[in-house]
């Protein structure tokens, strides 16, 4: 046998180690080449965006400002144009894939009058206007018509941004523009189809004809399969309550629809669009959203990256007024056709307005269709290279100034005195909210559906409390289903899951289940995302009680100190040991940091008079002395001592009780000062002294001492 043929596994051994050897030059500390390339693409972006979102703008415009930046055309800092061209493409289809997963056919149906009456007449007329102009300006039909298919398409990823922030999504300019945009993300479907077309590629009209008929035949099949395969897919892949898997899944889903179409002859933006609808009729969409948003954010911004590095700013410079021109012109056509489809809805011309100039930028997919046309030996208005770089900088320019134009257009909308509208014909309502925790407000997040989760669930359904369950389990969402209780399908230490189940709105999250690990990132997201809300969480062990709130907890249960104060109490009482007694030494064991001195000392830590929690006292002030007194109420002490310390292991000099819901905190001359923070959280303004033998009050707003009303002999 010749000894320089491999066979079977000395073949594999000797390859690997030529693989490794290959490798230990970067293993001794020498880069790859393309690494300073992806640093400085990150980086860069990351510095700009960071700049951008401190002078208020949205971080699109300010992936936009760092691809200008750090381009080849100013600063050089990115030379591979084809690995930032491979993560742009990434960061569309993983664009296309979530709007894909945000649509459903309920959804369409609910706005259908919105977006197939305002968004197909908006997309025909700033297309047969832009294109009519053109014409008449002698640009050849074709590519009028092309350049007509850019400027008709709006940004849904700038707008839907701008909308969410200022909480505009439901307002009637918001609505009309969502429906406008929703139409035009289904419009980029056929626009791709067509853009080969307008170049010459399809050849004929039947060939094009027969182009149209194999995507309306693969998109058949892709929801043939939505309804029936992919529900069952996705049940078994999440049954493995393993968001890596649940990931790799969906990413799985995502690329390979996408490379499926492509084999058939239709854009990968198609199949990731299919591909995110084929998820998005599942009932795992708001998980599969939240699992691979993280992705899509990363590679979008490298999108946006690569559209800015096209820009040349010597070109802007030497042809700034046919620059300012075509702004002026696509602000126009966006302006007037959006206004007149807003008003064929019977909407009012404030509305109108403020939907008008709201999407009076170049969309995101502008640029997809730049590129296709480009490949097509299409270019805008008929002018090669000067035509890119003319439409490219108008863009850049438009999608920047966006957010001051969203703003003029409210502004403009709210000085307009219009008649008021007649009622919107049917299908233009707004969107009814669809989310599980619509409507509530005040209620508590059960972070997991495991063994007491499930049954302080109950307690809550049986008690009228409001509550939201989030779980990975399907087994679990559909027996909580079953109970009737609101359930999200998702990972709770997501972000998009704990949005989704109204944490900005909720009082309380519960975390029953998980592992510390676990719970400590539930806790940080939820901390995170709203600071005000109490965040409980029940562990197995005390030792993981510092841990867990250093990651966000306001309460930590221990099943351990729990266990071991209930044995206490049965068994000292048993001995007919003094109830105070009793008390005094369950509320040392679960002080955490008094754990060490309830096994080492005689008597209890907390040697200060504590408060009865079974007697019921009234506030006796006299009602005119200040307005909160009206607010207070008889209350029974929620604990013998301040709250707060208790849990913390701290002292107090002083006890105060609020007389709205029975805290019972420290006083200012104490360390912590326990019951201002108490009125600063909750506006509970008026307290009452807990030391013994004292019955004076304080507001805290008015800074003023309340006395007893005397009764008179």
């Amino acid at each position: 046998m010749p000894a320089n043929v491999n066979h079977g596994w000395v073949g594999r051994v000797g390859a690997s180690y030529a693989v490794a050897v290959s490798w230990l030059p970067l293993a001794a500390g020498e880069a790859p080449g393309w690494l300073a390339e992806v640093a400085g693409l990150v980086v860069g972006a990351a510095v700009v965006a960071y700049l951008a979102f401190r002078a208020g703008l949205v971080p699109i415009v300010g992936f936009l400002l760092a691809g200008v930046l750090i381009g080849p055309h100013q600063l050089g800092i990115i030379a591979d144009r084809e690995l930032v061209d491979a993560a742009a493409e990434i960061g569309v289809i993983l664009l296309l894939f979530t709007i894909g997963l945000e649509f459903s056919l309920d959804r369409l149906l609910r706005i259908r009058r919105v977006i197939f009456l305002a968004g197909g007449l908006q997309v025909v007329l700033a297309t047969g206007l832009s294109a009519a102009v053109l014409t008449a300006a002698g640009v050849e039909s074709r590519t009028a018509v092309y350049t007509g298919l850019l400027v008709s398409l709006s940004s849904t990823a700038i707008v839907l941004k701008l909308l969410a922030d200022r909480s505009q999504t439901n307002a009637r300019h918001g609505q009309v523009a969502l429906g406008i945009l929703l139409f035009q993300d289904l419009a980029v479907v056929v626009m791709v189809l067509l853009v080969p077309a307008l170049g010459g590629d399809a050849g004929s009209p039947g060939e094009f004809a027969g182009a149209l008929a194999k995507a309306a035949l693969i998109i058949a099949a892709v929801l043939i399969i939505a309804r029936r395969l992919m529900p069952r897919l996705l049940e078994v892949v999440a049954r493995t309550c393993s968001p890596e898997v649940f990931l790799l899944a969906v990413v799985a889903v995502c690329f390979g629809t996408a490379y499926g179409t492509s084999l058939a002859g239709v854009s990968v933006s198609l199949g990731a669009f299919l591909a995110g609808l084929l998820v998005s009729e599942s009932r795992f969409d708001q998980q599969a959203l939240g699992e691979i948003l993280p992705l899509q954010i990363v590679f979008s911004a490298l999108f946006f990256v690569s559209i800015g590095m096209l820009l040349d700013l010597g070109f802007l410079v030497d042809n700034l007024p046919a620059v300012v021109g075509a702004i002026l012109a696509v602000l126009v056509v966006k302006a007037v056709t959006t206004g007149v489809a807003a008003r064929a809805l019977g909407e009012p011309v404030a509305v109108a307005a403020a939907a008008a100039l709201l999407l009076a930028q170049v969309g995101e997919f502008s640029f997809v269709l730049e590129r296709a046309g480009a490949d097509a030996g299409l270019s805008p208005a008929g002018l090669g290279g000067d035509g890119s770089q003319g439409f490219l900088a108008a863009a850049v320019l438009l999608l920047i100034a966006t957010p001051w134009l969203a703003q003029g257009g409210v502004r403009l909308g709210g000085r307009m005195k219009a008649a008021p509208a007649p009622r919107a014909p049917s299908g233009t309502e707004p969107e009814e909210g669809t989310g599980v925790a619509e409507g509530l407000d005040g209620h508590v997040v059960i972070a997991g559906y495991g063994r007491v989760a499930r049954l302080l669930a109950g307690a809550l359904l049986r008690g009228g409390v409001p509550h939201v369950v989030t779980t990975l389990s399907p087994d679990g969402a559909a027996e909580a289903q079953r109970r009737g209780l609101r359930v999200l399908l998702g990972d709770s230490s997501r972000t998009r899951t704990m949005e989704e189940a109204g944490i900005r709105r909720a009082r309380f999250v519960v975390i029953a289940d998980d592992e510390p690990e676990m719970a400590a990132r539930i806790a940080g997201v939820a901390r995170a995302l709203n600071p005000e809300a109490k965040v409980v969480v029940r562990t197995r062990y005390h030792s993981d009680t510092g841990d867990l709130k250093a990651a966000g907890a306001t309460y930590v249960v221990s099943d351990e100190t729990e266990g071991t104060a209930r044995l206490s109490e049965k068994l000292l009482t048993h001995y007919d040991v003094a109830l105070d007694q009793v008390e005094q030494y369950l509320v040392t064991l679960r002080a955490p940091a008094a754990a060490h001195a309830a096994e080492t000392q005689p008597r209890p830590r907390f040697t200060r008079t504590v408060v009865d929690t079974e007697s019921v006292i009234d506030p006796d002030f006299d009602r005119d002395a200040c307005v909160h007194v009206a607010d207070t109420r008889a209350v029974v002490p929620s604990a013998p001592g301040c709250e707060e310390c208790l849990r913390d292991g701290t002292d107090w000099v002083h006890l105060r009780l609020c007389m709205e819901c029975g805290h019972v905190g420290c006083c200012d001359s104490s360390p912590n000062r326990h019951a201002r923070r108490h009125w600063e959280e909750s506006g509970h303004a008026i307290i009452r002294s807990a030391e013994p033998g004292e019955t004076w009050g304080h507001c805290f707003p008015d800074d003023l001492r309340l006395e007893p009303v005397r009764t008179p002999a």
